[in-house]
């Protein structure tokens, strides 16, 4: 009896999930519309403003050195022969980023991209760091979003458009000295899950991009001044390039993906952090129902990893 009930889980599950996954799949377009991206002078900003512009889409880069932007600007239309409207500005400051939006123009695809790292464990860090990286990764975000929704739900094709927030995979997972950083990027998770439901009327489709490290200038900085506990616990993972990062995002983007991860250790913590989040691929709701259990065991083994090298670490610490 349970053999057999084991086997007709799927015929009886799928149907079901086909009928309440929601928001419904979406395609959005990207040839000769517009794509704003912050954060946009390097790094996974400039890669997807490449591949965006490569694509057709005319973009516009928002970022705080004039003089990035104006190399990035050069080396889109070196590559693709495309003209890129730049705006320097400081995503901190909501009249000069809602400035900046009106002078690019409505916007069908924006990407809040941009980020900042203070490595440090709480105890040790100074609330003007914290502040700054809550600043820059959250109220920048907010202050962007703000700026550019209202001529993103009064745009005159009606196409589906896209709001994409770059998180990392620290917002899905605290990790040893990044309190800062991990609470900043965990709030575009709920900043973007509350949004789908205030958009999804007019069309806007929200998206969650959390890539592994990254190899950019930024994490060049960064890895020079994390914990060495960092180091040891984030030692398992493995980097990305930008190029590959900006492809898997702009294809979940593209698709309508809410949770959009970049490799495979972040298809299983989509997996096992998917909770109340929006869905719209019934075979991948079906994925997250079956495998749910199983990873949450697969998750306590990792905890347990990582206290027993925190346990060690300090142990030896005391012994030096």
């Amino acid at each position: 009896m349970v053999i057999l009930s084991l086997f007709l889980l799927p015929f009886l599950l799928l149907p079901l999930l086909y009928i309440i996954r929601r928001p419904r799949p979406v395609n959005i377009p990207i040839k000769n519309r517009h794509v704003f991206i912050t954060g946009g002078s390097s790094g996974i900003g400039l890669a997807l403003a490449h591949r965006a512009a490569s694509q057709g889409a005319r973009v516009s880069l928002l970022a705080r050195s004039l003089k990035k932007l104006e190399e990035a600007k050069e080396s889109i239309r070196l590559s693709s022969g495309s003209d890129v409207s730049i705006f320097s500005a400081d995503v901190r400051d909501y009249d000069v980023v809602q400035k900046a939006v009106s002078d690019a123009g409505p916007i069908d695809l924006l990407v809040v991209n941009q980020g900042v790292v203070v490595p440090q464990e709480l105890e040790k860090q100074g609330l003007d760091e914290v502040k700054f990286v809550v600043d820059v990764n959250l109220m920048g975000s907010f202050n962007v979003i703000k700026a550019a929704l209202p001529s993103m739900k009064q745009r005159m094709d009606r196409l589906p458009a896209s709001i994409a927030l770059i998180s990392s995979q620290a917002g899905q997972v605290g990790i040893y000295g990044y309190t800062a950083y991990s609470a900043s990027k965990f709030g575009l998770r709920g900043l973007a899950e509350a949004l789908q439901q205030e958009v999804i009327a007019d069309n806007i489709h929200v998206s969650v991009v959390f890539p592994p490290d990254t190899d950019t200038p930024g994490f060049e900085r960064e890895s020079e001044f994390r914990p060495e506990l960092t180091n040891i616990l984030a030692g398992s993972s493995s980097s990305m390039k930008a190029e590959n990062v900006a492809k898997k995002a702009l294809d979940g983007i593209q698709s309508g993906r809410f949770i959009v991860p970049c490799n495979f250790d972040g298809h299983m913590l989509a997996i096992a952090t998917a909770g109340l989040s929006p869905q719209r691929s019934f075979l991948m709701a079906f994925i997250e129902v079956m495998l749910a259990g199983v990873l949450r065991l697969v998750a306590l083994f990792f905890q347990w990893n990582w206290y027993r090298c925190i346990e060690h670490w300090h142990e030896k610490k005391k012994d030096t």
